[in-house]
């Protein structure tokens, strides 16, 4: 069962859970708003799951504020870049990951059981392109995962980074032409980029039992490309 998340995309978290809905006899996901940014919205979706499915076993923290890839952004230059266009992504990306998981703490701490899934960027390995707003929250979003694993590590919760590449295709790099693509892929080890089905099965193995013995660790999944 699962809890899709939305804030502005109300229309694609709705037909995601009657795609979901549709393949099950019973009711397996429930979509609901929520900003990141605001704790009391978090902890109301959080009682919306527990009200809806029993419980919390699972966590991805994926929310990002809207954002294009575009290296002549004035976000690619410490020359050019404001503490407002760092500060607006550190509130998105960290703030957002506190909150949602101050929320579902109770209740995983309850269940002696979690998985909490944090989603990042392997900008912060090699950063081929200096989106300094962006790239600073992910690295701190790391930091902030450590913190984590050491501390709820006793309580049966393992908190993982999964350090994502540029997908193929998502909303974020759907400006990135094929050249761009090419040069991206052809400097991997697979000599492919990571497709968006390919990312979310990585998430789904740190969200089941096979990663039972993980905690703390930050994964590229690039093909290769970074190996931190």
């Amino acid at each position: 069962s699962v809890v899709i998340n939305y804030f502005k995309s109300e229309d694609k978290a709705k037909a995601l859970e009657e795609e979901i809905n549709h393949q099950s006899s019973s009711i397996k996901a429930a979509a609901c708003y929520g900003d990141v940014t605001k704790a009391e919205d978090m902890k109301s979706m959080v009682e919306f799951a527990i009200d809806t499915f029993g419980k919390v076993d699972i966590v991805v923290c994926n929310a990002l504020v809207d954002y294009q890839f575009n290296p002549s952004s004035p976000a690619a230059s410490i020359e050019t870049v404001t503490w407002e266009m760092i500060d607006k992504q550190m509130r998105g990306t960290v703030q957002g990951a506190i909150n949602m998981i101050k929320a579902v703490l109770p209740n995983m701490k309850e269940n002696k059981f979690g998985k909490i899934v944090l989603i990042g960027t392997n900008l912060i390995y090699n950063p081929v392109v200096t989106y300094y707003d962006y790239n600073t929250s992910k690295a701190a979003l790391v930091g902030l995962m450590r913190n984590l694993a050491a501390e709820l590590g006793p309580h049966g919760i393992r908190v993982n980074l999964l350090a994502g590449g540029l997908l193929e295709v998502t909303d974020a790099s759907s400006l990135t032409t094929p050249e761009v693509f090419g040069f991206v892929a052809n400097g991997t080890p697979l000599r492919k980029t990571t497709t968006v089905a390919e990312f979310a099965a990585s998430a789904v193995f740190c969200a089941g039992d096979l990663s039972n013995a993980l905690t703390g660790q930050s994964i590229s999944v690039d093909g290769g490309l970074t190996m931190p």
